[in-house]
């Protein structure tokens, strides 16, 4: 969907603003959150998601402008390694042999996956590496974050979500409107039909992503790795069969070893 936003010339603030709106919205009526006894909710928690969510969508934008797409898409696939050391540093996860095998294969196929042929002649501006530096540990940090939501047991992770997605509507929509005001943007309402298109998108893809690690507590670097490198396999599939973009051997052998490390790393959590 945001590929289609750039095609079409989609200012990706407006479509990010609205598309929590939806999310928090279907969160109101499917769940119904109870926001009572929240003194001992972890504050500090939602406020950096509430930050972190929108802020990021705009490093990333920026990142692919001023360093390409390329080597934003290479830190932000490399990021995986934050949560996966967090795992076993933080969340005290036990350590297998043949998960750090699939974990191994998983990294193999993130660099194989990645299109480094499109990246030649990409030029970056001085201190660009300053927008990398925050796209690969702004991505590593969020999944850690999300883990932390995940196993706060005095709220639950249906509110704690609802919370979430009204900070980060809150943070993105005040962005908006300074844009409007220094005339950067203006407000267009099939921007508002774009952003409640992608906050279903966005909605379940978080939603699933904590019942996930609620689901498999101890097992948060299947969690990690799984999703991460998940996404990267649909990803590629989208491309190759709606976008019609061509995959050279390299990537085909990283898709490979994507799904075998998806095999290996889920095996090794039984």
């Amino acid at each position: 969907m945001l590929k289609l936003a750039k095609r079409y010339h989609v200012d990706v603030l407006q479509a990010i603003t609205w598309n929590y709106s939806t999310a928090i919205l279907l969160t109101w009526l499917i769940f119904k959150p109870k926001l009572t006894n929240l003194q001992a909710a972890p504050i500090y928690n939602f406020a950096a998601l509430g930050l972190l969510l929108p802020l990021l969508f705009l490093v990333l934008a920026t990142s692919v402008k001023v360093t390409g797409i390329v080597r934003t898409d290479i830190a932000q696939r490399l990021s995986l390694f934050i949560p996966i050391l967090a795992a076993y540093v933080v969340f005290d996860e036990e350590l297998s042999l043949l998960k750090i095998i699939g974990i191994s294969i998983g990294f193999a196929a993130i660099i194989c996956s990645i299109p480094w042929q499109k990246g030649r002649g990409a030029k970056s501006r001085s201190g660009s590496w300053f927008y990398l530096l925050v796209v690969f540990v702004g991505m590593g940090v969020i999944d850690v974050l999300f883990k932390q939501l995940a196993a706060f047991k005095s709220v639950p992770y249906t509110t704690s979500l609802f919370i979430v997605f009204v900070l980060a509507f809150i943070c993105s929509f005040i962005l908006l409107i300074v844009k409007i005001a220094r005339k950067k943007t203006k407000f267009s309402f099939p921007h508002i039909l774009i952003g409640w298109a992608l906050g279903a998108a966005n909605f379940g893809n978080i939603l699933f992503y904590l019942k996930a690690h609620r689901a498999l507590a101890n097992q948060p670097s299947t969690v990690f790795s799984a999703m991460n490198i998940g996404v990267i396999v649909l990803g590629t599939f989208v491309g190759l069969f709606i976008f019609k973009e061509k995959l050279s051997t390299l990537n085909k052998f990283g898709i490979f070893l994507a799904l075998l490390a998806i095999i290996v790393i889920t095996y090794s959590s039984y």
